[in-house]
């Protein structure tokens, strides 16, 4: 039996990695972490995974132990982490392990700065759909899959969701630079992560170090459209195929709309024909494809109002989404409020990468809370910088979560009540939760 043990067993990806390992024959799995939050407390239960107690504790760190899986949750001083160095255990980062298992596949990797989970769970379902046995990790969940990660002894292949962020407190790396693929995706890029790429060029470099790990004679397929990626491919080895990708732009109908999704549609079908499928076949299924969770989901809907969240905070991730559901609606009145939680969109020196991103909006609240700033040690900012980062008259900024609600109350009751009514599309955008809100269920009060 290999015993594996997990320290910050609690992460979104980590516990899923848990749960993927756990289910395979002739594994143990053990874990800790100093705080676990649903849904990842619900599973590890379920699983017979979840920690006696929270909090570290070395003593359970033994030479028995066959491997420890790091999360970036974990700081370098961890308790655990100390222990099974001084006893020189073997410690994998969550990248290097998915590696490790999956060395001997061929690997289809999705990265950029946008995108990814959709482009990820596209290629995923149509493979599910068609019968394509693989292994994966994708950062949501997807329609027809158990979980957010699968490992295998008997996949041919693996696709995985590419993160250009860190990989483990002991690898400043970007987490992508493991997985050596053989086909690869680049959607964009646009300036993210400033707490780990203060510089732009310093960004670009590492999608740069990314293609340059591809397995010998790898295929690139990259969006066209984005000038830092075409100069990657222009100067990529010569052994890499790059392949060109625009707008899906065909007769097919599709359940999910807007032009990134159209861009994202058509990257994942390169990537399915590069390991065999039919166009055609690619097609034929994605168009049954509703979307991943969080990525432009639809929570609610009236006769003439319909509600959608989504993780989107970059900039360009907020501009995509916020355009794609004004061209999906362009009579009702696009109402639109998002949440600025990550370190860089709290960070004064990135807000100006804001400027009109919310600009198509007909009315557009940005939430964010002081008390979040404090927490991450960044230097204070102020409801005016933001709104005049955003740069748009339709954008007002709220720090009280409350008030923020009140708002949208107010905001959606009138305009429902309106002679010119002709129905609203609400939009909520966070990679947090405007600190504790059921988005659902407050879109449904509203809309109802």
């Amino acid at each position: 039996m290999t015993h594996i043990h997990f320290i910050a067993i609690g992460g979104a990806a980590m516990h899923n990695l848990a749960l993927a390992v756990a289910a395979k024959a002739g594994y143990r799995v053990t874990g800790s972490d100093d705080e676990i939050f649903d849904p990842a407390l619900t599973h590890l239960r379920e699983a017979g995974l979840l920690p006696d107690e929270m909090g570290w504790h070395p003593e359970r760190i033994t030479p028995d132990i066959d491997a420890i899986i790091l999360g970036m949750h974990a700081r370098e001083d961890n308790p655990e982490l100390v222990r099974a160095r001084q006893l020189g255990l073997k410690i994998y980062s969550f990248p290097e392990y998915l590696y490790e298992q999956t060395k001997d596949k061929i690997r289809i990797v999705v990265g950029g700065s946008h995108g990814k989970t959709t482009t990820t769970s596209m290629i995923l379902y149509v493979l599910n759909r068609l019968g394509i046995e693989a292994d994966y990790m994708v950062g949501a969940q997807i329609e027809g899959f158990e979980r957010m990660v699968r490992l295998s002894d008997t996949a041919k292949y693996a696709v995985f969701e590419g993160d250009e962020y860190l990989t483990s407190p002991l690898d400043l790396r970007s987490k992508f630079l493991w997985y050596h693929p053989h086909v690869a995706i680049l959607t964009g890029i646009a300036w993210d992560h400033i707490n780990v790429f203060p510089t732009f060029p310093q960004y670009v470099d590492t999608f740069r170090r990314f293609v340059d790990s591809f397995e010998p004679n790898g295929t690139f397929i990259y969006y066209e459209g984005d000038e830092n990626l075409r100069q990657i491919a222009e100067h990529a080895r010569k052994d890499i195929q790059c392949v060109p990708y625009n707008a899906y732009e065909g007769d097919v109908e599709m359940q999910v709309f807007g032009r990134h999704n159209m861009q994202n549609l058509q990257a994942a079908m390169f990537a399915c024909r590069s390991i065999g499928v039919k166009s055609e076949d690619f097609y034929r299924e994605i168009s049954t494809f509703s979307g991943a969770s969080n990525r432009l989901e639809k929570i609610c809907a009236t006769t003439d109002s319909v509600a959608y969240k989504d993780f989107a905070h970059s900039p360009s991730k907020l501009k995509a989404t916020v355009n794609a559901v004004r061209e999906r609606y362009p009579e009702k009145t696009l109402v639109a409020a998002m949440e600025l939680h990550t370190f860089s969109s709290l960070m004064a020196d990135f807000l100006p990468q804001y400027k009109g991103c919310m600009a198509e909006a007909d009315i557009a609240y940005v939430y964010f809370n002081p008390k979040v700033i404090e927490h991450k040690r960044l230097t204070p900012i102020t409801a005016d910088e933001v709104r005049e980062a955003f740069g748009s008259a339709n954008v007002q900024v709220f720090t009280d979560s409350q008030a923020l609600q009140q708002a949208l109350r107010e905001t959606v009751s009138r305009q429902l009540a309106s002679a010119e009514h002709k129905g609203v599309a609400l939009l909520m955008m966070s990679s947090g939760t405007f600190d504790g809100v059921n988005v659902k269920a407050f879109a449904e009060e509203l809309l109802q």
